[in-house]
């Protein structure tokens, strides 16, 4: 197994090839602090989307090449109407709306129910830069975390067997998160029908017990590898296979360029209503709270 020593920031790949499990590791810090600021998020948001980030990058990381991962959550009814976050090629951003007032109420960890209501439903979209292709899977934000919900959306919508684990910890200033995902692939070739998903494989139960042991303090333990958190894990296994690091970074994309591409569609009858009285049409950034003046 090489050394690969990642600490912060960053996602690291592995596979048990004898087990038929891969698997993600990340952890985050300045780079959730940096998305965190663009907002005066209260807690229980600030958790939530620490949380969401997490299993972007963990689920992100899964594909290939400049393929980029979105997770949606919205709700009509919830205090929290809409939660958005995604990856691309190491990339992260992420933003939530919700009523600030009902939140002073729900403490710092609130359970998911409490911030969405009973109509939720949780999207995760995949864009594949290769092909070019998109699919996407939606499904009730079901169970008391993101976590749970996510799980649920592999179990549902993929068929395959998924554990995460995810950990957080802030001091109200500096966070650290992180996170571990394991998933048993599908019997079958790559790219073929799968011949048959089986929940009660041997070879699953017994990594997900393995997996299931790591603890919150060592996931988020800065001094402690990534590497070494999978060794602790799977150093019994008879082979495990690192992959390539991803460093991971805060990501909005958002330019005067890229507003100038996306308006030019519109007709000019309808940006001449969008324009302000200094001619200008003004986009507002959710992702990083900021307003792009352009002139299209």
């Amino acid at each position: 197994m090489e050394t690969v020593e990642v600490y912060q920031d960053g996602v690291l790949g592995f596979t048990l090839p004898h087990r038929n499990v891969r698997g993600r590791c990340v952890r985050l810090g300045a780079v959730v602090d940096r998305i965190l600021s663009a907002h005066d998020y209260q807690p229980a948001i600030r958790s939530l989307l620490t949380e969401a980030l997490v299993l972007c990058s963990l689920m992100g990381s899964l594909l290939k090449g400049d393929g980029q991962l979105t997770m949606q959550a919205q709700s009509a009814q919830g205090v929290v109407k809409l939660l958005v976050a995604d990856y691309r090629n190491g990339e992260l951003r992420g933003y939530v709306d919700a009523d600030r007032g009902p939140l002073d109420s729900l403490g710092a960890n609130p359970h998911l129910p409490s911030l969405f209501g009973e109509d939720a439903y949780l999207a995760i979209t995949f864009d594949l830069a290769s092909s070019g292709e998109r699919y996407q899977g939606i499904v009730p934000l079901d169970g008391d975390s993101l976590s749970e919900a996510c799980e649920s959306y592999f179990r549902q919508s993929e068929q395959i067997p998924t554990l995460i684990r995810i950990a957080v910890q802030s001091d109200g200033s500096e966070s650290t998160a992180a996170g571990l995902l394991i998933q048993h692939l599908p019997h079958g070739e790559e790219g073929r029908e799968r011949l048959h998903v089986r929940y009660d494989d041997p070879d699953w139960e017994h990594v997900e017990v393995l997996a299931s042991s790591v603890r919150h303090s060592e996931l988020v333990a800065t001094d402690i590898s990534l590497e070494t958190i999978i060794w602790r894990l799977f150093h019994e296994e008879p082979e495990i296979r690192v992959e390539q690091v991803n460093a991971l970074s805060r990501g909005c994309r958002c330019s005067v360029d890229h507003f100038v591409d996306v308006l030019r569609k519109f007709p000019e009858d309808q940006r001449d209503e969008m324009r302000e009285s200094d001619g200008l049409v003004h986009v507002d950034c959710a992702f990083c709270s900021k307003v792009f003046e352009v002139n299209v």
